[in-house]
């Protein structure tokens, strides 16, 4: 597992999508400071405080023909570096000196987002569908600030998976 990477971009919204960039937020066991989602039934709270993707899943939709971008999905925390295959629910990470998560769920796609997908198919980022492509809820394990560029460290992989081989 590639378990070293970076908070490409950090993201918040007073409600709804894209959620816009910021350079850094803290990190609070109900979110990102500053940041408030517009349906609480089904986003926020303890267990759903941080919504993080891959940059590199954004950049291979890119490539598919999808105008998104970093935020448009509504995450708050863009991540780069990391085998996002490999995450799911009880992975940790560490981000940055202070923060640590971990996965809960997968973060099921919803309407709101379809205008980012040129077909308007938003499933494309499904775990069901396309497993490896889906954006994951974390909780708040570590509170603490956040600043773009910081690292971001698998700490724990997920539950029920085999410890990767290391890499010469």
């Amino acid at each position: 597992m590639t378990g070293k990477g970076h908070i490409a971009q950090i993201n918040i919204s007073a409600g709804g999508v894209p959620k816009l960039a910021v350079m850094t937020a803290q990190a609070t066991a109900l979110g990102l400071s500053g940041d408030q989602q517009r349906d609480l039934k089904f986003h926020g709270g303890p267990d759903r405080a941080l919504c993080l993707w891959s940059l590199e899943v954004i950049e291979t939709l890119q490539l598919e023909g999808h105008p998104i971008a970093p935020g448009s999905a509504g995450e708050n925390l863009t991540l780069a570096g990391l085998n996002w295959a490999e995450l799911g629910p009880g992975s940790q990470l560490q981000l940055g000196e202070q923060v640590r998560v971990e996965i809960t769920d997968y973060a099921p796609p919803c309407r709101t987002i379809m205008r980012w997908f040129s077909d308007r198919r938003y499933s494309r980022i499904s775990h069901t569908h396309y497993p490896g492509s889906s954006r994951l809820y974390a909780r708040v394990l570590q509170p603490g600030q956040l600043t773009t560029g910081d690292r971001a460290t698998v700490a724990v992989a997920r539950l029920g998976s085999a410890p990767s081989a290391p890499r010469a």
